[in-house]
């Protein structure tokens, strides 16, 4: 299809007249970052001027930058909470927003062990949707011909509760994939996939999980790409695949469902689509059996061209694994967002993830950016007047992102850190360097120091009727299994050894940790499966004093140094690992339903 000339794009030759007119908004809007952040600035203060929240900071009906700036302070989830609170509860007048808040979208952040609450309204949908769709014209720059075929995508639901006030609580892709916007999409011929609505929207994850596999292992040749929002979602596809393809083989053969799958829209929509298929069967029998699985994805879907996974932060852990079973197929990393707002879009998808860059799109939000020093031990206090505007920051300098957004969130401290990389046009480029004050992570749940440590207070609880203590403590994700678990190294102080704790009451140990976890890692271990039972490594005594010994001897401050609580220098671990004399599991599931705690 011939495209107008008059459209293309300094980006690159667009694929179709679609794509170019995405291309030519990019850089429009690019262009002319900083004007589009003083409208947008202006548009939210002028619409929620009448707020309860605006009102407080008298400002008048201005709706400039440097009034907003004098007269609103910067503040975290904990500073709102009381309103969040009483929207949760079912108040209905205009708090932080003039627009009714439509529903609560959970984060993977916590506040005193459960998820955050952020309000959003109905009109964000629109502005997901629009960053949603500029991925693609984006992507095909870089991989022609994704037309001819279809994508492989592991999309699942979560469960979702409901607030006192009746308003629904989820997370923000169970918003989105429960919407007409996604539901209702229109056929568009570069965003095909093999999943169909019942599989991804079924909230059982066994059987929304079998349905997408079975129907990905049916269109082996037609799919060319395989993703899932996480890498680590990815790689549980590749595990459910190793536990379930004898079953998945059986169905493809007889083209009968799995018995399992009960849902019944499910088995509607596969009763139109399943039919025998032998020689298939076959194939994937024969790839799945042999005893290595390296490179399987390549092997049972050939013409994959990519994997569309985030490998950024925390996810990069997985990037060994992902190559192992792709046969280091090219990783693309194609949006940053979060629950309290989308950000931005990867220009270049097909980067190396070490390089991968977020260019902000100055329509989704008003930002901000706060200094950061990678080596201060916290970052500066509530500044107003140290904030960046987006246009202004500096390139190699770090920064904590803060936002202010049109369902009535103002100079909102994000939690994310920030690296300027460039600038495409005047908007700035970001490198995703971490989440504040993140320790563990396996999938979205998020573990900090001090949610750490009060696990293992309340663990070490079970410890006192046998006269042992926790010496010292360190910790570390460990991904090589999936899924992937937390490692907590533990030096014990026994002081009777005829009356050391049994190997049954150190296993509980493991669940009293995973209780005291928050809500996001144990919904991880109970409902998504997409972490595994937590381990506790006993290690020699002296362990930690020869860590320190080694610290020492690379140059660490005697008089500055601190027991680093989580690990993952491999010297580090291999001494830790060299000394354990014994190692135990959760030996059960923690508690966790959907309501959140009163």
């Amino acid at each position: 299809m011939a495209v107008d000339s008059s459209l293309s794009s300094p980006l690159g030759p667009p694929a179709c007249e679609k794509d170019a007119k995405a291309l030519q908004f990019i850089e429009e809007i690019s262009r002319n970052a900083d004007s589009v952040q003083e409208r947008v600035l202006a548009e939210i203060l002028s619409r929620n001027c009448q707020t309860e929240y605006l009102r407080r900071f008298k400002l008048n009906g201005a709706t400039d930058r440097d009034t907003f700036k004098s007269k609103l302070s910067v503040i975290t989830y904990e500073d709102l909470q009381p309103e969040i609170q009483r929207i949760a509860n079912g108040d209905r007048s205009a708090i932080l927003s003039a627009n009714p808040i439509s529903e609560f979208l959970t984060s993977s952040g916590t506040s005193a062990g459960e998820r955050k609450l952020m309000p959003t309204i109905k009109e964000e949908l629109d502005r997901r949707q629009l960053l949603y769709s500029l991925l693609m014209p984006v992507m095909n720059l870089y991989v022609p011909g994704l037309d001819k075929g279809k994508g492989l995508y592991f999309l699942f639901v979560k469960s979702e509760t409901r607030t006192p006030g009746g308003l629904l609580a989820r997370p923000v892709l169970t918003s989105y994939y429960k919407s007409d916007h996604f539901k209702t999409r229109p056929y568009d011929p570069y965003n095909v996939y093999t999943s169909p609505n019942e599989a991804i929207l079924c909230p059982d994850s066994f059987q929304s999980m079998y349905t997408q596999m079975l129907c990905g292992l049916q269109e082996r040749q037609q799919v060319l790409r395989v993703g899932a929002v996480f890498a680590s979602g990815l790689l549980r596809a590749i595990r459910f695949l190793q536990l379930n393809w004898q079953q998945l083989t059986l169905d493809i053969e007889t083209g009968a469902l799995n018995p399992k799958v009960i849902d019944p829209s499910i088995r509607e929509c596969m009763a139109k689509f399943l039919k025998p298929n032998p020689e298939l069967a076959e194939f994937v029998r024969q790839e799945c059996s042999k005893d290595s699985w390296e490179g399987i994805i390549t092997r049972i879907w050939p013409n994959t061209k990519y994997l569309d996974v985030i490998v950024t932060g925390a996810m990069a852990q997985y990037i060994p694994t992902l190559d192992y079973y792709s046969g280091g197929l090219p990783l693309a990393c194609t949006m940053y967002a979060s629950s309290e707002c989308y950000f931005g879009l990867n220009l270049n998808p097909m980067c190396k993830p070490s390089e991968v860059s977020y260019t902000i799109m100055p329509n989704m939000a008003y930002f901000e950016f706060l200094p950061h020093e990678p080596n201060s031990a916290s970052l500066t206090p509530d500044s107003p007047s140290k904030l960046v505007d987006l246009v202004d920051v500096e390139v190699g300098k770090e920064y904590e992102l803060v936002i202010t957004t049109y369902a009535g969130l103002c100079r909102y401290r994000v939690g994310d850190i920030l690296r300027v990389t460039g600038f495409h046009n005047s908007a700035p480029q970001f490198h995703f360097v971490r989440r504040k004050n993140v320790l563990l992570s396996i999938d979205s749940d998020k573990t900090d120091e001090a949610e750490l440590q009060k696990a293992v207070e309340n663990a070490s609880h079970l410890l006192r009727e046998f006269n042992t203590s926790v010496v010292e403590y360190t910790s570390y994700a460990d991904t090589a299994t999936i899924p992937g678990h937390y490692v907590i190294y533990w030096e014990l102080l026994v002081k009777d050894s005829a009356n050391a704790p049994s190997d049954e009451v150190l296993k509980q140990c493991c669940l009293a940790m995973e209780e005291s976890l928050n809500s996001v890692y144990r919904q991880g271990r109970v409902a998504d499966n997409a972490i595994g039972p937590l381990e506790i490594r006993v290690v020699k005594s002296g362990t930690f004093e020869e860590l320190m010994d080694y610290a020492i001897s690379r140059g660490a401050s005697i008089n500055q140094y601190k027991v680093p609580r989580c690990v993952n220098f491999t010297p580090i671990m291999e001494l830790l690992d060299s000394r354990v004399v014994s190692a135990y599991f959760s030996p059960a599931l923690p508690h966790w339903t959907p309501e959140r705690r009163r």
